[in-house]
């Protein structure tokens, strides 16, 4: 659901903006600069991107496999 909301910009800013994005594209560039910024999605955004990292996952899984094993060598 999308909410309306009235906003002020310097003139120059504003032309600067309808001739970068064009009148009909200023709500979703502006929505898209600001939402990193105010919805904590960046570390889930990161977190999937290492996710699909398949030689990284396989890194990972190999050295808590062998952090588990020093562990298990140490409680001997």
């Amino acid at each position: 659901m999308h909410k309306r909301m009235t906003i002020t910009l310097d003139e120059a800013v504003y032309e600067g903006l309808n001739r970068t994005v064009g009148k009909r594209r200023m709500s979703q560039f502006i929505e898209d600069l600001l939402r990193p910024h105010v919805l904590d999605t960046a570390l889930d955004d990161g977190y999937r991107a290492m996710a699909a990292d398949q030689e990284r996952e396989a890194q990972a899984a190999e050295w808590c496999s062998a952090l588990a094993g020093d562990v298990a060598d140490a409680a001997r």
